[in-house]
């Protein structure tokens, strides 16, 4: 378990840092096709659907990795 603590603690870290010195590497995040974006008068919705399908096989793909 800690070793998972310390691996997930570093993905973080160079989340933060890929966010805070490069933030344009990450714009496509929210903008797929697929994302629902509605506004109106007096609200928004957006959901994104694509992009956690994305998330999603990601982290499977390195879940699957790590584990073998």
């Amino acid at each position: 378990m800690a070793r998972w603590l310390v691996i997930a603690g570093i993905a973080l870290v160079l989340l933060g840092l890929a966010l805070h010195y490069a933030p344009w590497l990450l714009n496509w995040f929210g903008r797929l096709p697929g994302d629902i974006h509605h506004e109106t008068e007096h609200g928004r919705v957006f959901i994104p659907i694509t992009s956690m399908i994305v998330v999603s096989l990601v982290l499977s793909l390195l879940l699957n990795l790590f584990n073998r």
